[in-house]
């Protein structure tokens, strides 16, 4: 699930938390990278774990409202249709998740939430649509979630506040885990037993590689990359550079030099987007400049070799 954007941007928040703190100890630094990266494979659980617990909620309502009819002698049925959606309970009996949900989950004492968000379900087009419909199938019991989650979690500012409070890790993580939950949903099928794959931490061992090695090459060669920096630099000061800035283009050439597998152009990409997010305005066409200067200027010393 940690793909290798998500490495890049983690290695470059750490290092600019690295220099921050006096940059002395490249052990911790990397210690802190692997656990922030574990960190958002545990929001990846915890977000999917939603759904069972928002779920389980519903339940705990419908059976209120049956006994509530009881008592006051009410014939109405309460429609268990949304209880009973077999994506929900196929996510429920999930082996990885269950393993996952034996250490506790944040939702555990989040009842408020989990009532204002199936408060919000059941005012929802899609739910009331499924809920009217005269059957279902368990392709739409999977789309209803689907929509659901799109439309209602991913947009949700309550459970962003809700997760800032719970870990400093995930200020940034919701929105690419967010992809990565609507890509699980996605590999269900009706077939799917309690066995079935969620996405692992990393794709391969390869990946965990990386992150560990473009950390420690960011690190160890600071002084040579930014020097290749400060010589490319046309028309600016290097001192008049944003330190992010520096950051980034510190690790791309990291990366550029030390993973010649990796497409140059890839590379150059990669990070001129995280300086489009990360930071001035004006910061992704620095980036982007100084790192083409320095890429031809290694192409011309015969020191950028490219597989």
């Amino acid at each position: 699930m940690i793909n290798r954007t998500t490495i890049r941007l983690k290695v470059v928040q750490l290092i600019y938390a690295y220099y921050q703190n006096g940059g002395k100890n490249i052990e911790s630094a990397e210690k802190e990278l692997l656990l922030s990266l574990s960190k958002a494979y545990e929001l990846y659980n915890q977000l999917l774990m939603l759904i069972v617990k928002v779920t389980r909620y519903a339940a705990q309502q419908v059976e209120h409202q049956e006994e509530l009819n009881r008592v006051t002698h009410k014939t109405e049925s309460v429609s268990h249709r949304f209880i009973d959606n077999r994506f929900a309970a196929q996510l429920e009996m999930n082996q990885q998740l269950c393993e996952f949900r034996e250490h506790g989950t944040i939702w555990d004492d989040e009842t408020s939430y989990l009532k204002a968000l199936y408060e919000d379900i059941c005012r929802s087009e899609d739910y009331l649509s499924y809920m009217e419909a005269d059957s279902v199938t368990w392709q739409d019991d999977r789309e209803l979630w689907r929509k659901l989650y799109k439309l209602l979690i991913m947009n949700d500012e309550r459970i962003d506040a809700l997760l800032e409070e719970k870990s400093l890790y995930w200020n940034d993580d919701k929105e690419i885990v967010d992809t990565f939950v609507m890509k699980t949903i996605k590999r269900f099928t009706e077939e799917s037993t309690a066995k079935q794959e969620l996405l692992p931490e990393f794709k391969d061992e390869e990946d965990r590689e990386f992150a560990v090695r473009l950390l420690r090459r960011s690190i160890l060669n600071d002084e040579y990359y930014r020097s290749l920096i400060n010589q490319n630099i046309q028309n600016w000061e290097f001192d008049r550079l944003a330190f992010m800035d520096v950051v980034i283009m510190q690790v791309a050439i990291a990366e550029i030099l030390s993973f010649p597998q990796i497409p140059l152009s890839v590379s150059i990409n990669e990070y001129v987007e995280i300086a489009k997010c990360y930071s001035t305005p004006k910061s992704y066409g620095y980036v982007n400049g100084i790192l083409d200067a320095v890429t031809r200027r290694l192409k011309e010393d015969g020191k950028l070799l490219k597989e």
